[in-house]
């Protein structure tokens, strides 16, 4: 067999999988990845009344359409959306740590929009995670 020709078969057939599996829709099921940088960061916006109350402002404006009153993903656009929102009182969603709470509203994915242009001071993103972790069942 030719190697160029063997070559450019293997690198067609790379090409076509990456186009499939870009083209292949995630589902709510499928892990969301934060990298191990904001996994590992510390929320530097003390969890206190001030911090909680602006937290729920900010949620209740931005959040609480898809996401619910009460953070369980029941929000008036829920069913309009293609992924499953997320229900915040669970216990595997109160495991994750503040930072990946931080880079998910930051970052966003598929439905859930960024937030970083709309809410663009850091510490405001900081105390919606301070809020989230008062929707605990």
């Amino acid at each position: 067999m030719n190697t160029k020709y063997f070559l450019s078969s293997i690198m067609m057939a790379a090409f076509a999988l990456i186009l499939f599996t870009a083209s292949v829709p995630r589902t709510a099921n499928d892990p969301w990845v934060v990298p191990e940088k904001y996994k590992k960061m510390k929320n530097p916006v003390a969890s206190d009344k001030e911090s909680i109350a602006a937290g729920k402002a900010l949620y209740v404006k931005h959040c609480k359409s898809c996401h619910g009153t009460k953070g369980l993903g029941d929000g008036t656009k829920a069913a309009q959306l293609k992924t499953k929102c997320g229900d915040f009182s669970t216990a595997d969603f109160q495991g994750q740590s503040d930072g990946s709470l931080y880079y998910k509203t930051s970052e966003g994915r598929d439905d859930m929009p960024s937030f970083k242009k709309k809410i663009p001071d850091q510490d405001d993103i900081w105390s919606i995670a301070n809020y989230l972790r008062t929707l605990k069942k």
